[in-house]
C-alpha cells in the first residue's frame, strides 16, 4: 500500500480552492450563492476524532503486543489495512472539501459587512480547519500501521576481516 503524499493533498486542496473561489464568483454574479451548511466542520471533526481514536487504539495495542504483556490483544492486520485505507480516503476527501469551503471562504471574505456572508465564511473556516484536522489524524493512523522496515532489504556483501 503506498503512503499519502502530502503533496497530492496539498494538490487537491489548492485545485479546489481555486476552482471553489472561482465558482462561487461566477455564482454570486448571476445569482444568489448556495450557503456552507453548518454541519460541515461538524461532520468533518467528528471523522477526525474517528481516525485519532483509531490510530490511538491501534497504537496501544501494538505497544502492548510488543511489551509482551499477557493481556495484549493482537492487531488484525487486515483491520489494520482496512483502517488506513479509511484514513487515506477521508484525508483526500477532506483535502478536497476544504479547498471548497476555503474558496468560498475567500470569496466571502469581501463582504464581510453582510451579517449573512460573516457567518458563511466562519462556517468555511471552520471546516478548513476540521479538514486538516482530518487529515493529520489519516497521517498518524497511517504513521501508526505503517510496518517496520526489515533489516534485510540491504543484501549488499559485508566484509568480515
Amino acid at each position: 500500500m503506498r503512503e499519502l503524499r502530502i503533496r497530492l493533498l496539498a494538490g487537491v486542496f489548492i485545485v479546489a480552492g481555486v476552482l471553489s473561489w472561482a465558482g462561487a464568483r461566477l455564482w454570486a454574479s448571476i445569482g444568489t450563492l448556495p450557503s456552507v451548511p453548518l454541519a460541515a466542520p461538524v461532520v468533518l471533526a467528528l471523522i477526525a476524532v474517528v481516525l485519532l481514536s483509531t490510530a490511538l487504539s491501534i497504537r496501544a495495542r501494538l505497544k502492548a503486543q510488543r511489551e509482551r504483556r499477557p493481556e495484549a490483544k493482537g492487531v488484525d492486520p487486515l483491520m489494520a489495512a482496512r483502517a488506513v485505507v479509511f484514513g487515506q480516503a477521508s484525508a483526500l476527501v477532506a483535502a478536497l472539501v476544504s479547498g471548497m469551503y476555503g474558496g468560498t471562504g475567500v470569496f466571502l471574505l469581501e463582504s464581510l459587512d453582510i451579517p449573512a456572508r460573516r457567518d458563511q465564511a466562519i462556517y468555511a473556516g471552520f471546516s478548513v480547519l476540521a479538514g486538516v484536522g482530518v487529515i493529520a489524524a489519516a497521517l498518524f493512523l497511517e504513521r501508526v500501521c505503517k510496518l517496520p522496515e526489515d533489516d534485510d532489504r540491504n543484501t549488499g556483501a559485508t566484509s568480515t576481516a
